[in-house]
């Protein structure tokens, strides 16, 4: 029997539901993406991509609160390796600030920008930064944390991802090693950094002090061969099914709940499976067996509601 662990809070995201972008043909309208969320028994909820829920705080706040679900925190996409794109990112950043600020919520999950493109898998830039690169990346990161955290009170959340250039497990240490642990997180992405060869266990019990927000999800390891072996961009090997629903895949998510659970700081845990595209009805049950499989393990129960 599992014990409950007390500093753990489950979520769900609209990548649960298929969501890549704001608006797409593909996608789950968002008012039947909330239905199915709280329907499934999740209290939490993480933004996603800025445009696909309603923007005006006093609407998503009726939206969100009347089906009794709280918000974790938001979400934004941009490039700090790349000063050229520094005023429009801040910009875009801030909007999503405010919002995710507006909604009670105090981490924002920042995604880097994929090198190869999301539906053709054309490559869009080099797979790797120079030095430079990487200098410029740790500044840009360190001066967005400080003026977050200052204007809005909301903490940057670096998500590792998937054909970006913070990926591997080298390339994740190497950006918290060279950033400010004052004002810059963590969003451990447990399929991202098993994506990219790591280990989520270890980054958890090396870097406990910048994590205290996870995207929770699992890779086919048959597929990730596929994709070391074909070479075949983040899209591709979604399309073939690379993230499962738990216990399917890797990491095993008991081992990764334990280990958060010795993480001295409230930790949301957020599920976070790349579905897109897929068709309507399939993505509820899918969220609520896995509810049921990580309240098995402990999590999601004392502070769901708190």
């Amino acid at each position: 029997m599992s014990t409950v662990k007390d500093k753990l809070v489950l979520g769900s995201a609209p990548d649960s539901w298929g969501v890549w972008f704001p608006e797409d043909e593909y996608q789950t309208p968002w008012n039947r993406f909330l239905d199915e969320l709280a329907e499934a028994g999740y209290a939490w909820v993480e933004l996603g991509p800025y445009g696909y829920l309603p923007t005006d705080p006093a609407r998503l706040a009726d939206e969100v609160g009347g089906r009794g679900l709280k918000v974790s925190g938001g979400t934004v996409f941009g490039a700090l390796h790349d000063d050229a794109q520094w005023d429009g990112m801040v910009s875009t950043v801030r909007k999503v600030a405010g919002l995710t600020q507006a909604m009670g919520a105090h981490h924002l999950v920042f995604i880097p920008p994929m090198y190869r493109d999301e539906r053709t898998g054309g490559f869009t830039e080099s797979p790797t930064l120079d030095d430079g690169q990487w200098r410029t990346l740790h500044r840009n990161a360190d001066r967005l944390g400080k003026l977050l955290m200052e204007e809005y009170g909301v903490r940057l959340c670096l998500h590792s991802h998937a054909d970006s250039h913070i990926q591997t497990q080298p390339e994740i240490e190497r950006f918290l090693d060279g950033t400010d642990s004052e004002h810059v997180s963590l969003c451990l992405d447990t399929g991202h950094v098993a994506y990219g060869g790591g280990d989520a266990v270890d980054l958890i019990r090396r870097y406990s002090e910048r994590i205290g927000y996870v995207h929770i999800k699992q890779m086919d390891p048959e597929v990730l061969r596929q994709k070391d072996a074909e070479e075949l961009s983040f899209g591709e090997a979604v399309k073939r099914g690379v993230c499962v629903e738990p216990p399917a895949g890797e990491p095993v998510p008991s081992t990764v709940l334990d280990a958060l659970d010795d993480v001295d700081a409230r930790v949301f845990v957020i599920v976070e499976q790349d579905l897109y595209p897929c068709e309507p009805d399939v993505p509820l049950p899918i969220a609520v067996r896995t509810r049921e499989y990580l309240n098995s393990c402990g999590l999601g129960a004392r502070y769901q509601q708190a």
